[in-house]
């Protein structure tokens, strides 16, 4: 996608170097910084502290950092090592152990010569596949997307989608997830109108999508979280969708906090709710996402304190709790199967049960 004008990718390999650099998103979306990363503690500290975030993209920026490893010692123990590390930085997203068992199964039967070439391919052509998975998710999407507009009362309104946290090209490779899809309706001359959630506390939809939307032309309004509710209530919104982290066999959807709040309020309302999701993200091995899902609980500090642009342009940090305030912060919660209309793959719309998935299985 674009950044002012300009193509890009959320994850750029560098040949020449055997490196690969990525967008540094705690810096958006007031600047765009470039940062490379070279070693396995390059790729392991962006992943935990959220330099890169997205399940897919995290996957890919896994992928680097095993080659990173193998390029300093390929031995069996240096590579479960390094697939031990980067398992360990984030526990909900299922696309990083996807993506380290991919490397590792292919790398594994080599020579110690040969690993690190074959782990730097890899790298590459999980980064190409999933380029290729969301582009397709996007197309799917836009079928369901012009179903739904050419039932609406005034087919010539805008169709008003809402979406949470940030499953756009930022959070992949490229095209995004649940973002995709409203790129190639926007591209293909439909009117779209975006309802982005901020998406507290760490605000994804605020700084993420709404960075990404703006560069892409895609006109869209941002809401406090809260609000989601009141406009599903009042007609406003005419599909929901959202991207995610894990899938279970039986359609259960771990995604950003705050998306099972809106699954609750689009059922009442009757209003669509679809997940976009790739094949790698469905964890195959599970069936209840509420007992089963580990959820990641992150720093009390992201909800007791808020950074933003000062007006004299310096990046802060603020407190906005009583001083000594506890605070939980749940990094995801789990939307039951039975909330979710359908999951959006690069294979088709799949219902979110355990017969439609095996169906799905099959293909792959």
């Amino acid at each position: 996608m674009k950044i002012h004008g300009q193509p890009h990718r959320s994850i750029e390999a560098e040949h020449d170097t055997r490196s690969a650099r990525i967008i540094d998103q705690t810096f958006l979306p007031h600047q765009v910084e470039w940062r490379e990363l070279r070693t396995l503690e390059d790729a392991a500290e962006a992943i935990q502290v959220m330099r890169v975030r997205g399940a897919p993209l995290i996957g890919a920026t896994a992928a680097f950092g095993l080659f990173f490893a193998l390029r300093e010692d390929a031995s069996d123990v240096a590579l479960q090592k390094a697939y031990d590390i980067l398992h360990a930085t984030r526990p909900t997203a299922i696309n990083l152990r996807w993506a380290l068992d991919r490397v590792k199964r292919v790398v594994s039967p080599y020579g110690v010569e040969e690993r690190a070439e074959m782990a730097w391919n890899e790298a590459l052509a999980i980064c190409e596949a999933d380029v290729a998975t969301n582009h397709a998710i996007g197309e799917h999407g836009l079928e369901l997307f012009r179903a739904i507009q050419a039932k609406k009362a005034d087919s010539s309104a805008p169709l008003n989608v809402m979406t949470h946290c940030n499953a756009g090209w930022l959070a992949t490779v490229d095209w995004g997830t649940a973002i995709s899809p409203i790129y190639q309706a926007h591209d293909a001359g439909m009117k779209v109108h975006v309802w982005v959630s901020e998406t507290r506390p760490r605000g994804q939809g605020a700084s993420l999508t709404a960075f990404e939307l703006k560069e892409h032309g895609v006109p869209y309004t941002l809401i406090v979280d809260n609000n989601a509710g009141h406009l599903l209530q009042r007609g406003l919104v005419d599909v929901v969708i959202v991207g995610t982290d894990r899938v279970t066999a039986h359609g259960d959807v771990a995604n950003k906090i705050g998306t099972y709040l809106k699954a609750l309020a689009a059922k009442a309302h009757d209003v669509p709710f679809y997940v976009a999701t790739p094949v790698s993200t469905i964890d195959w091995t599970i069936a209840d996402g509420i007992r089963e899902i580990p959820i990641e609980q992150r720093s009390a500090r992201e909800v007791t304190h808020m950074p933003g642009l000062s007006a004299a342009g310096v990046r802060e940090e603020v407190l906005i709790t009583p001083e000594g305030t506890q605070a939980r912060n749940d990094g995801f919660d789990v939307t039951p199967a039975a909330l979710v209309t359908a999951l959006v793959t690069e294979y088709g719309v799949f219902a979110a049960n355990a017969a439609s998935l095996q169906q799905l299985q099959a293909k792959r």
